[in-house]
């Protein structure tokens, strides 16, 4: 059966809005990466070891066992962390999607907190990392890419909504 009027298009529009979101998440996630990994060159610094130990403490609070021994299930571990942060930017940017922010500094803010909140609220809860005892230049390192995922995931979203195509 064909929905027709205003139920067909608002459920349209509901999906285009989530996958608009999702996508502009992927974005934003990509502009995330490339401003740690350039900050990781810049520096000289190495990359994160929270990822793997989010996975590891996840794990254990779950009960959920990570399948395999030895290297293999260290490199499962490994490809599992980024794609906890994967998540979140995707997941974040959905919301962004659904909640139709109409202000693109508001809609930049939303994602640069959203990211934030869910990378590092998982962690404190988790007891890998407390933010409350970071230094001034930890937080500038874990803003500036935040800030990146924000604006790339907010501009996107700006081009791919539904209503500026119109």
């Amino acid at each position: 059966m064909r929905r027709t009027g205003q139920k067909a298009r608002s459920g349209r529009c509901l999906s285009g809005r989530l996958l608009a979101g999702a996508a502009a998440g992927a974005a934003g996630t990509s502009a995330l990466n490339a401003v740690s990994y350039l900050d990781m060159v810049a520096r000289g610094r190495g990359a994160s070891d929270t990822p793997t130990e989010s996975v590891e403490r996840l794990s254990e609070v779950t009960g959920v066992p990570i399948p395999g021994e030895g290297a293999a299930r260290e490199n499962r571990v490994s490809g599992l962390g980024p794609l906890l942060g994967l998540a979140t930017g995707v997941g974040v940017g959905a919301a962004l999607g659904l909640a139709r922010p109409r202000h693109p500094a508001a809609t930049t803010l939303l994602a640069t907190a959203g990211a934030l909140v869910g990378s590092n609220a998982p962690m404190a809860a988790l007891g890998i990392s407390d933010p409350r005892g970071w230094s001034a230049g930890d937080w500038l390192s874990d803003l500036l890419p935040h800030a990146a995922y924000g604006l790339v995931t907010s501009w996107t979203l700006a081009r791919l909504s539904p209503a500026r195509r119109r």
